[in-house]
């Protein structure tokens, strides 16, 4: 769990950086891609550590602010250990569930996860939106996607649920929850110097073996070429003699 929370923080001062051209956390915001909450990460492979979850929450109405923001973390494939960045102005409030099967790490067996990120206090202005970073221990390796339901809040009091699933070959809905899309990681270079594996290590033997049997054939082939001439070169000088006898 140590070991966890350094990446963590390491996370954390990498997010700082992104934070900060936020200029306070307002931007102005254009164009259709604002148009809804999303999710995004540095790294969204699978089982992938130490990265940092971006929240963007854009304002839609052109006469209220938004207040508050609620983002369900799904459990069923738990997202571990996450930390908080803090935001100008905004308060974040954590709520944590146990886990129905435990997750076994390297740094041990967690049996607890975060279930809900709650901002309040702060405001996003109308045109403008809100990048809300956290911090992940780990994602998970056996799911394809996360579906982060979000409720936005507005100081009128209206509330926008943004829980609607998305449908391949299907139009948008209307108010479509965040999703992340999990990638396959990159596979690991070897190392020089390093053992074939297991499954690699029959196939080498086998190139090898079969490297020697033609080297051991060509070797035989050759041989014989050679008594063959040297027959054909003492048959001629026999033939040769009985011709001048």
């Amino acid at each position: 769990m140590f070991q966890h929370r350094t990446a963590l923080r390491r996370a954390l001062s990498r997010s700082a950086v992104v934070a900060g051209l936020a200029a306070a956390g307002l931007l102005t915001a254009t164009g259709a891609a604002f148009a809804h909450v999303t999710v995004h990460a540095d790294n969204a492979a699978k089982g992938a550590t130490d990265g940092v979850l971006t929240f963007r929450v854009p304002n839609e109405e052109s006469g209220a602010d938004t207040t508050k923001i609620q983002v369900v973390v799904p459990t069923d494939h738990p997202v571990l250990s996450m930390l908080v960045t803090p935001e100008g102005g905004w308060t974040a409030q954590v709520t944590t569930t146990k886990l129905k099967t435990p997750v076994k790490t390297d740094d041990g067996t967690i049996s607890e996860a975060v279930s809900e990120i709650t901002w309040t206090g702060g405001t996003i202005k109308p045109g403008q939106y809100q990048d809300f970073h956290v911090a992940y221990g780990q994602l998970p390796d056996s799911a394809d996607q996360l579906t982060f339901k979000t409720l936005q809040t507005y100081s009128d009091g209206k509330v926008v649920r943004w829980i609607d699933a998305s449908h391949p070959g299907q139009d948008e809905p209307a108010n479509p929850a965040p999703v992340l899309n999990l990638t396959q990681p990159s596979p690991q270079p070897s190392k020089p110097g390093t053992q074939p594996s297991a499954s690699t290590a029959p196939r080498a033997a086998a190139s090898a073996s079969a490297s020697d049997s033609t080297a051991r054939g060509i070797g035989i082939a050759g041989l014989v070429v050679g008594v063959l001439g040297v027959a054909a070169a003492a048959f001629a000088i026999r033939s040769a003699r009985s011709a001048r006898g």
